[in-house]
């Protein structure tokens, strides 16, 4: 009897011991994002991320490239079949984003038992989506080949490399959620290196797998999958070593309000990405009619702009917990001033971005093919495209502001207007005035749009910031 008591006694000491330093550690995190310049907050958020963004931009240039190695239709198959894997990604963001925002602002409150609840909600429900999604996708693989724009020519790469990226759809859902989970309670080093050792593993395996395995372009899904699987066991790893909010099944209890806020913090993205499949969708479908060395010319085009976009992407990741924990806390004036530095810097670097293809397009695609029509077509897509590179920042880090503070119905509306409300429009109407051309027209001038629309929605938050300061 008088073990028990002291086993029970030595037992509630250790987790009071580790709760305490939960408790410190979650403390002095908090004093950090609410104390410390905001700049050097951003920066020191956005290097991790912008580093792990290249690394997975590189992955996908990798892919492009040696499948482009096979041919033209293997090359078409990728950019098809990037539809579907934007789908898969829009789900892991969904969760990932709507429960990281949650967590992040209950840090800032200092709720941390409600933000170990989200963390397990989001995890497991992006986990079992992820599974719905790969049974639903094998079930009818075919036919789902056609519909992202598939030709009859691309049709088997598609299905080959299609196969390995349904598989995989469960682990890409739950990397994404602890990616950015992490991310969001401003553990990036963490999230950069479980997304970056999967890409890199990617690299790696795809020209043994495509070449010297003389798999094809089923080395290429093979490895994806393979590198996904490696990515997610990493990622669980760096939740158990950094003081980021841990994952326990225990948690997992679904209610109304979690869903509610998983709902309207992740709604945007999934508005985004899904919009981003279909339009990817749209494109194939309009482009397909001008043969398969159009469809590799944008595919190849579009994984440029993923590469060069990273960089932006990463300073407006590396903005969002810093403004998450400060809103919050109610400091507005810190919010303010991480955006305005976020995107400055971003649009320093797109529109430097911007020159280098504008003036080295043909240099650029060259990379990837050497067939004439695509080199022709990619290097017009490139320039055209890279005319309103300036514009992004402001877009993305607006996006992910009224995100992170719950401003869902903006942040939706904006996710659904470049995408949806404008790019598609753009596309059907002007590849009916100037063929494929239009085509290309319609990417810079969605991006205006989006443009005006996010500085009247930033401008009406931040007066509304203003007032809250006041009260």
């Amino acid at each position: 009897m008088h073990i028990k008591i002291v086993c029970c006694y030595f037992v509630g000491n250790m987790n009071n011991d580790k709760n305490a330093a939960g408790e410190d550690a979650q403390e002095k995190k908090f004093r950090k994002m609410t104390t410390e310049p905001v700049e050097k907050l951003v920066r020191h958020f956005a290097v991790p991320t912008i580093i792990s963004m290249l690394i997975t931009a590189l992955y996908n240039i990798v892919d492009t490239f040696f499948v482009s190695r096979i041919n033209s239709s293997a090359t078409g198959a990728i950019g098809v079949i990037f539809s579907l894997m934007a789908i898969i990604q829009a789900t892991g963001f969904f969760f990932g984003h709507g429960s990281g925002n949650y967590i992040s602002r209950k840090l800032g409150e200092r709720d941390v038992e409600n933000a170990s609840k989200m963390a397990a909600i989001g995890f497991y429900s992006a986990f079992i989506t992820g599974i719905v999604i790969t049974v639903a996708g094998l079930l009818m693989l075919r036919p789902l080949a056609y519909l992202l724009g598939s030709t009859d020519t691309i049709l088997p790469y598609a299905e080959q490399y299609m196969r390995f990226i349904l598989l995989g759809a469960p682990f890409f859902t739950a990397s994404f959620v602890l990616n950015n989970q992490l991310r969001l309670q401003g553990n990036a080093y963490f999230a950069m290196i479980g997304i970056s050792v999967g890409a890199i593993i990617n690299c790696i395996l795809d020209p043994i797998l495509i070449f010297t395995m003389k798999m094809g372009v089923s080395g290429a899904g093979l490895a994806t999958l393979i590198s996904q699987v490696i990515s997610l066991v990493i990622l669980m790893a760096g939740v158990k070593r950094s003081d980021a909010i841990d994952i326990k099944f225990s948690q997992f209890v679904p209610s109304k309000e979690k869903f509610t806020a998983i709902w309207q913090g992740g709604l945007p993205s999934l508005g985004r990405q899904s919009l981003n499949s279909i339009s990817t969708i749209m494109l194939n479908q309009s482009i397909k009619s001008f043969g398969d060395p159009a469809i590799a010319a944008l595919t190849i085009t579009l994984r440029i702009f993923m590469l060069l976009f990273a960089s932006t992407l990463g300073f407006g990741q590396g903005f969002q917990p810093v403004c998450g924990f400060n809103f919050g806390a109610g400091l507005y004036g810190r919010v303010k001033k991480a955006y305005g530095y976020s995107v400055r810097v971003g649009a320093i670097i797109l529109i430097f971005f911007s020159i280098i293809c504008e003036i080295w397009a043909p240099s650029i695609i060259g990379i990837f093919t050497d067939e004439a029509r695509v080199l022709y077509l990619g290097k017009i897509a490139l320039r055209l495209g890279s005319i309103t590179f300036g514009l992004q920042s402001l877009i993305v880090v607006t996006n992910m502001l009224l995100q992170n503070i719950n401003e869902y119905k903006g942040a939706t509306l904006l996710a659904f207007g470049r995408q949806g409300l404008f790019l598609i429009p753009f596309v059907f109407l002007w590849k009916e005035m100037f063929g494929i051309i239009g085509i290309f027209l319609a990417l810079p001038f969605s991006d205006l749009c989006a443009f005006i629309l996010s500085y009247i929605l930033v401008k009406r938050t931040f007066a509304k910031m203003k007032r809250l300061n006041a009260k």
